[in-house]
């Protein structure tokens, strides 16, 4: 049986227009529940000293009042009572705040016979009748300005969010221009849906009729055309608006949040970089201004953007080949003035234009070519390394303002923070910057607790940051490793505590390992009495904090390496009782006289032969590696080298043993099926699906063991972070 549904659930909802009718409905409700008493009371409200029985009931009476009246409210009238935590007070808030004046009663009795009035306007409107909605307007002027809509909105309201464009346009001609500054229910005049529905050609039309438009802020929000323009990806409507917008606007007013949100929305997600490059010209101190985005700005979000530099990206090696020579001729962005600006009227003229036979036999190649170049993923590698480019143009701006110009603490504050998000994410490129620009912050800049940002580095694992140390002076770089927070916790605890950035590391045996590899470097070039230093906190070493911040991580690392040996072993072992067997039982058997085999003198048997005693050897190797990993002792230190080779050893071994178990499969066939090549070639090729299949599942494992044990190591250590 369904649930019935509340009275209160269907009545419509609060908003700036609908008071009288509101509150009549609300009060029948209220009373119909027995808790309008509670509303109009005198008194005050029982405390819980004055008895425990009638403060509960009055505390249920309250709830139960005040959720009628917030759940009765629309999203545009709530927040004037959020927050309020008592029913009376709510009701009296919202009467004061909604109640109509004397001469607006009338107005308001009558909203039901207007609605009536207009209807046929509205239902013109939605047909995109334009003929009948012109009479109508001509018999009734006052229609032009009536809010009758769905949303409390002018017929141009509705004429927009429908996209009838015929209609606007004619509505536009019979407007005046405070006509377009008329609100709807939630604030929004009929610009604002135009910019939503990225209605270009009205937009502009809009503005030449009224130029105030574009600096009138929206209700919501408080922002300015341009901002919503590029927050909704509408690019040319946006460029065009921001060649007509004062730049005091966005600079000045509202304490310049608007040029700073801006310049966020240029630098990510969208990469449309032309309109934030000509603000920070204009205006470079909005690098460092607080955007809508508590405690972030444009700088900030740069240091954090993971695809803004092309450290943040992974290359396979032919791409990186192709990316490091492409050659951008004019990286920095082009800047925005009334040259540019976006006509509109012209733009869609231009589209209806046929193009002569000469350019579209030109555009038709362009595009073939276009389309070739993405299909290699020479187009996407060009458009990245060009976006890299202006990019690194715009950060030398910001580093360039950072440290030639007066900043107040609320930004020198950003600026900390967006190098230190730059660290936590790895974008080597932002710290160079930013250090070419003033050499001297790896020594003077830290965090709250006094960490460098290669104490940082090193906490965050991020090895392409920490390698810049090693392009420090002597003098300089030992003054960065003898430097403690203000827990007495040196460079050596940072790399003795436990990373939360493993993830990308598979399996806990080769983060162990990573983790050793990080401890070592850090070690290897500290002074010997830096080794012995106490953090304040625990009273332990640095050594003492790794050994006690990874014993599950060793743990772990135990089991992940025990269950690899098993697996390992089990195969191995059968593939020995396999092939010790077949040694013995050789195709074709054996000559009843002399014992020799059969097909001693063929080629394909002494193929057999060999394939065979390789199988067998490398295969009793693997399974005694994989035995020495089982009952290996599992130190720290044995995730450094010791047990990493024995596993390569041993799936190095394993894979030649299964690879030469199929070649030996492989030439008995061809022994025993001579001439008939229609059926051994098929199963031949079927005996290679082990051999891909273990290549696809466990080459990674192997490669991955492999470059991290004997590979170029994580720390580059002929960086040269200040050339």
């Amino acid at each position: 049986m369904a649930a019935a549904v509340s009275p209160i659930a269907n009545l419509k909802l609060l908003n700036h227009r609908n008071y009288e009718y509101w509150s009549f409905r609300v009060k029948v409700y209220l009373l119909a529940e027995d808790v309008w008493d509670l509303v109009e009371a005198t008194t005050e409200p029982p405390k819980p000293e004055d008895g425990e029985v009638a403060f509960k009931a009055w505390r249920k009476n309250n709830a139960k009042a005040l959720l009628a009246i917030q759940t009765s409210c629309g999203d545009d009238t709530y927040p004037i009572i959020e927050g309020i935590t008592e029913a009376k007070a709510a009701w009296y808030t919202l009467a004061e705040k909604l109640k109509p004046s004397d001469s607006e009663e009338g107005h308001n009795n009558n909203d039901d016979e207007s609605d009536v009035k207009y209807a046929p306007l509205y239902d013109s409107l939605k047909r995109g009748d334009w003929n009948a909605a012109k009479e109508f307007i001509d018999r009734h002027e006052e229609a032009l300005t009536h809010r009758g809509s769905s949303s409390g909105g002018t017929a141009l309201h509705e004429a927009i969010e429908r996209k009838q464009l015929r209609i606007v346009e004619e509505l536009l001609k019979m407007m005046t221009e405070q006509d377009l500054e008329i609100q709807d229910d939630n604030g929004c005049t009929a610009f604002f849906y135009a910019l939503q529905k990225g209605m270009a050609p009205i937009v502009a039309k809009m503005v030449k009729k009224n130029k105030s438009l574009v600096t009138m802020r929206f209700t919501f929000g408080n922002t300015t055309p341009v901002l919503v323009a590029y927050t909704l990806g509408h690019w040319e409507i946006a460029r065009f608006l921001y060649s007509l917008t004062p730049i005091h606007v966005l600079t000045e007013d509202s304490s310049g949040r608007d040029g700073a949100q801006l310049i966020t929305q240029c630098l990510f997600p969208t990469n449309k970089l032309d309109i934030g490059w000509d603000l920070l010209q204009k205006c470079p101190k909005l690098a460092f201004t607080e955007n809508y985005v508590p405690d972030s700005s444009p700088l900030y979000t740069l240091a954090g953007s993971r695809f803004a530099f092309s450290s943040g990206v992974s290359f396979r090696f032919w791409q990186r080949w192709i990316y490091n020579n492409i050659h951008v001729q004019q990286p920095q962005p082009a800047p925005i003035n009334s040259d540019v600006c976006v006509n509109f009227e012209e733009l869609e003229d231009d589209k209806r234009n046929p193009r002569d036979l000469i350019s579209s036999v030109m555009c038709f190649f362009q595009g073939v070519v276009k389309n070739l170049l993405k299909l290699l993923g020479i187009h996407d590698l060009h458009e990245m390394r060009l976006h890299h480019d202006r990019i690194l143009q715009i950060l030398q701006l910001m580093c360039d303002v950072a440290t030639r110009r007066n900043l107040d603490s609320k930004q020198t504050a950003f600026v900390r923070k967006a190098i230190f998000r730059a660290v936590e994410r790895g974008q080597v490129e932002f710290i160079k910057e930013m250090c070419k620009a003033n050499p001297r912050i790896p020594l003077m800049m830290g965090d709250e607790s006094y960490k460098s940002i290669f104490h940082y580095a090193v906490e965050c694992r991020q090895e392409k940051v920490f390698s810049l140390i090693y392009g420090l002076s002597e003098y300089d770089r030992n003054h960065i490793l003898k430097r403690a927070d203000k827990f007495n916790n040196t460079i050596l605890h940072a790399a003795g505590s436990l990373s939360a950035h493993l993830n990308h590391i598979k399996g806990a045996a080769l983060q162990m390992q990573r983790e050793l590899q990080w401890f070592k470097e850090v070690e290897r070039i500290l002074q010997p009495q830096q080794l012995e230093v106490r953090n304040k906190t625990e009273q332990i070493t640095a050594r003492e904090l790794f050994t006690k911040n990874h014993k599950k991580l060793v743990k772990e690392g135990e089991e992940s390496m025990k269950g690899t040996a098993t697996s390992c072993t089990v195969v191995g072992a059968l593939i020995v009782t396999i092939m010790f067997a077949v040694a013995f039982t050789v195709p074709g058997g054996n000559n009843q006289d002399t014992g020799f085999p059969i097909f001693l003198r063929k080629k394909f048997f002494r193929v057999f032969l060999i394939s065979d005693s390789i199988s067998l050897f490398s295969s009793t190797t693997s399974v005694m590696i994989f035995l020495g990993i089982l009952t290996s002792r599992y130190a720290e230190d044995d995730f450094l080298w010791s047990l990493p080779t024995k596993m390569l050893l041993g799936l190095f071994t394993l894979f030649l043993s299964i690879a030469a178990m199929m070649v030996a499969f492989s030439s008995t066939l061809f022994i025993m099926l001579e001439g008939e090549s229609w059926i051994s070639i098929p199963i031949i090729l079927l005996a290679s699906v082990p051999i891909s299949s273990f290549v696809w599942m466990q080459f990674p494992l192997f490669l991955d063991i492999f470059m991290s044990t004997y590979g170029r190591g994580i720390f580059d250590k002929k960086c040269r972070a200040w050339e």
